[in-house]
C-alpha cells in the first residue's frame, strides 16, 4: 500500500519568495525556540536555490535565547546551556563537510532546576535570567541554581508560585533595565485573573511601573536606544516612550505575536497558534483568529511587510526569536545527542575525534 501523499514532512514551511534573498542580503539567519515542539530551529537561506533551510534540533522545552558575539545561551526546562560558535569545526562537521559556516557547540551547562526561566541575557558581569516561577530576576553562575537579585515591589515573599508571570527582560549598557509581566498579583498564579489586560512594563532601576493595563506584554527589546515590545493578546508591535509613560502602535496583526528581534531596518516577529484547550488563551479576543504559526518580517521605515514564513506542521507555538548575524548556514549541536562529545576545541586548534561507538551520530 502506498503511503498517503497529502502528509507533509515534519517542519514543512511555506514562505514568500523574497525571504531567501532578503536573508542573504542581510547576511543573517533566524533562530526560534518552541517549547511546544521541544526544538530550537535555525532558518537560513539556501545558497544554491531560492529556498530556506530549516534545521530543527531537540532540546527539553527551550525558551529564552541570548547571543553575544560567538556565545549563545539557551534556557530550557531545568538548565541554561552556553554554546560557543566554531567556524572551523563547522567546515569539517563529519556528517556534512563544507556545508555550514558556523556551528554552536555546548561548552557549559548550568543546572537551574525547574524554575521556568524565560528571557535571558548576557550582561557585563554574567548571565541574567527571568525566573518566572519565583517572580524574580536572577543571575546564573554555577555557584547556586540561581541567585535572586530583584523582585517587583508588589511581591512580598520568595516562593515558587509564579505570582505575576514575569517574562521579558531588557538590558541597557550591560545592566538589567526593563522587565515585563502579565500581572501584578501577589498570590499563586494570580496573574491569570487579569490575563487579557493586566500586563505591565517595569523599570528595574526605580522598581516602578512604566506602563500598565497591557495586553500580555512579551519580548521587550532596545534597538537604537528605542524600546519596542509585543502585546501578544491584541497582536500589536509597539514602541514605548518610557519618559512619557506612553506607547505608539507600529502595526497590529491578526495573530498572537511573541518573539521579537530587530536587525538593521527589519523587525522579525514570531506568531503562535492558540491552544484550544487552554483556559488562559480562551479569554483572548484573538482566540478564534490566531491560527497562524510562523514569522512576519516588517520593514520598519516603511511599516510594510517584507516577507512571511508559515509553518505547515510540527511548530504551533514560538516563544523566542533571535537573529544570528553574519551567518547564512548555521548549525547547533544539542547535548541530547552524543556527537557534541567529538567536537574538540583548544586555543589555536580544533579537532573532530573519531567515534568509538555507533550511537555517536
Amino acid at each position: 500500500m502506498q503511503p498517503p501523499t497529502n502528509i507533509s514532512a515534519p517542519f514543512t514551511s511555506t514562505f514568500t519568495q523574497d525571504i531567501p534573498e532578503l536573508l542573504t542580503a542581510l547576511g543573517c539567519s533566524i533562530a526560534i525556540t518552541t517549547y511546544q515542539a521541544s526544538k530550537v530551529v535555525f532558518i537560513s537561506p539556501n545558497r544554491a536555490k531560492q529556498r530556506l533551510t530549516i534545521l530543527p534540533r531537540t532540546f527539553n522545552a527551550p525558551m529564552g535565547i541570548a547571543i553575544q558575539g560567538d556565545r549563545l545561551a539557551l534556557a530550557s526546562k531545568d538548565e541554561i546551556t552556553v554554546f560557543e560558535n566554531s567556524k572551523e569545526l563547522a567546515v569539517h562537521y563529519p556528517q556534512k563537510k563544507n556545508t555550514y559556516d558556523s556551528m554552536w557547540l555546548p561548552r557549559i551547562t548550568y543546572y537551574t532546576g525547574q524554575v521556568d526561566m524565560h528571557d535571558i541575557a548576557f550582561g557585563d558581569d554574567g548571565i541574567y535570567a527571568i525566573n518566572t516561577s519565583f517572580s524574580c530576576l536572577c543571575k546564573v553562575d554555577g555557584q547556586y541554581n540561581f541567585k535572586p537579585i530583584w523582585q517587583p515591589f508588589f511581591i512580598d515573599a520568595f516562593a515558587s508560585e509564579d505570582r505575576c508571570h514575569l517574562n521579558g527582560l531588557v538590558l541597557e549598557n550591560g545592566k538589567p533595565k526593563y522587565v515585563t509581566a502579565l500581572g501584578t498579583s501577589n498570590t499563586y498564579q494570580g496573574w491569570r485573573e487579569g490575563i487579557v489586560s493586566g500586563g505591565i512594563l517595569m523599570d528595574i532601576e526605580t522598581n516602578k511601573i512604566v506602563l500598565e493595563n497591557l495586553a500580555m506584554p512579551h519580548s521587550p527589546r532596545l534597538f537604537n536606544n528605542e524600546l519596542y515590545m509585543l502585546l501578544s493578546a491584541t497582536g500589536e508591535l509597539i514602541k514605548v516612550n518610557p519618559i512619557e509613560k506612553s506607547y505608539t502602535i507600529i502595526q497590529q496583526f491578526e495573530g498572537f505575536c511573541r518573539g521579537l528581534a530587530i536587525y538593521t531596518d527589519y523587525a522579525f516577529i514570531g506568531f503562535s497558534k492558540l491552544r484550544k484547550n487552554s483556559s488562559s488563551f480562551g479569554a483572548l479576543s484573538l482566540y478564534d483568529r490566531a491560527d497562524f504559526a510562523g514569522i512576519k518580517i516588517i520593514h520598519l521605515p516603511s511599516n510594510q511587510t517584507a516577507g512571511e514564513i508559515t509553518f505547515q506542521n510540527s511548530i504551533e507555538e514560538i516563544y523566542e526569536l533571535a537573529i544570528l548575524p553574519n551567518t547564512i548556514q548555521p548549525n547547533i549541536i544539542s547535548t541530547m545527542t552524543d556527537i557534541h562529545k567529538l567536537a574538540l576545541a583548544i586555543p589555536g586548534m580544533t579537532y573532530w575525534a573519531k567515534p568509538e561507538h555507533s550511537n555517536l551520530s
